[in-house]
């Protein structure tokens, strides 16, 4: 249960002043609002209208509390020192493309994949710092089309199956027999359908910023609904379409990315990266938008992206992933979330979070969608922490 909850409803003076034995041998816990409350997780307890409780009841109680709290207190939240890879190379996964992928941290650690965002937005050396290097054998590596894979913002087999088998590959080609998933974004819709595919191959995962690729997430984001909270950053990316042709923008934009003339690309490209780019953090990054300047990014975020959209992600239903949660319920997994984040809005993570209870789901209250933002890489790497622990231990 959450400790906060045990601490601050129901033991109010763990923190100050401990309730003795005897004081506490007909302590009365009530539930005015709830009768029966049920909390699910590591050292869940089940607690009905009213309990009363007795010394050797209470005893444990206490014990789990505190044992709760240290443990709380003890992961590390920080990010990691930059580190180098060890290891990097190219596999070609089909007759058309190759994949850049890098290996960092031990050599013989637990392995975990990293799946970028986007679709299309490739890795960077700083999504290593999520990752114990002594611990986490750290595998990244750049989807079809996107960073240093080629062809550069090829949308030709390009689609999630093919992605699904390029990892499968690339673990087979670094002799992994299982390793840990962590995804965000895009990269959370990836993870998702990775770990659906293959469950047998994953041990465990942590998602950010959850991304189902529902028709109504990508209606919110790319048809008006984050303009109410963006109109600034929303006009530009809406002016570059003809008011005739506003009834679809996804649709708008993708006859322009995918026009005969590069300059014609090129500027839809930048328009639909900057408004990604300056809606993904609670408050406004400069390092973050300036990427939307970049042609050669912007290219293969905005075209692959955009052509994953208009294919509605290449699942055969709407609730794909959600219908298909049961497949994954056994693996530890963690849910992480920003309250503020328009990219990928919380509507999606609560919807997963009641398809999926047995997952660990932290809110970030002063985050948008961004993983750089500090309260949510804090929460990632806590959570890589909590797996790196439970592996330790089996």
């Amino acid at each position: 249960m959450s400790l906060g909850l045990l601490q601050n409803t129901l033991l109010p003076h763990f923190s100050a002043t401990p309730l003795s034995i005897s004081q506490s041998h007909n302590l009365l816990f009530t539930f005015p609002h709830n009768k029966n409350p049920t909390f699910t997780g590591r050292g869940s307890l089940i607690l009905r209208a009213q309990i009363s409780c007795n010394k050797s009841e209470l005893i444990p109680l206490i014990k789990e509390s505190m044992d709760l709290k240290k443990e709380v207190q003890e992961l590390n939240r920080n990010l990691y020192e930059h580190i180098e890879p060890y290891a990097t190379g190219f596999l070609k996964v089909s007759d058309l493309h190759t994949i850049y992928w890098e290996q960092s941290g031990n050599p013989s650690g637990h392995p975990v994949v990293f799946l970028h965002g986007g679709p299309g937005g490739g890795t960077s050396p700083s999504n290593r710092r999520f990752f114990d290097p002594e611990f986490y054998r750290i595998i990244l590596f750049d989807q079809r089309g996107a960073g240093k894979s080629t062809p550069h913002a090829c949308l030709e087999e390009n689609t999630t199956w093919d992605l699904i088998k390029d990892i499968e590959k690339l673990r087979e080609h670094l002799q992994i027999p299982e390793w840990q998933v962590f995804g965000g974004s895009w990269g959370s819709t990836l993870a998702l359908a990775y770990s659906q595919s293959h469950p047998d191959k994953v041990t465990g995962i942590v998602l950010r910023g959850i991304f189902l690729l529902r028709k109504k997430e990508i209606d919110w984001f790319y048809e008006g609904g984050a303009a109410a909270i963006y109109p600034d950053a929303w006009e530009p990316f809406r002016d570059l379409i003809p008011e005739k042709e506003r009834d679809c923008f996804v649709i708008a934009y993708h006859k322009r990315l995918n026009s005969p003339d590069i300059n014609t690309q090129y500027a839809a490209a930048r328009a639909w990266t900057k408004w990604e780019m300056m809606t993904a953090h609670l408050l406004p990054n400069e390092e973050t938008i300036k990427r939307g300047d970049n042609d050669a990014f912007s290219l293969a975020f905005a075209r692959i992206e955009n052509h994953y959209f208009v294919n509605k992600g290449f699942f055969s239903t709407d609730s794909y992933l959600l219908d298909n949660i049961h497949k994954i319920k056994h693996i530890n997994a963690v849910i992480v979330q920003g309250r503020y984040d328009c990219c990928c809005p919380m509507m999606s993570a609560w919807d997963l979070h009641k398809a999926w209870p047995e997952a660990e789901f932290k809110v970030v209250s002063d985050a948008g969608h961004s993983a750089n933002e500090p309260g949510i890489a804090a929460e990632l790497v806590a959570a890589n922490e909590k797996l790196k622990n439970i592996i330790k231990t089996r």
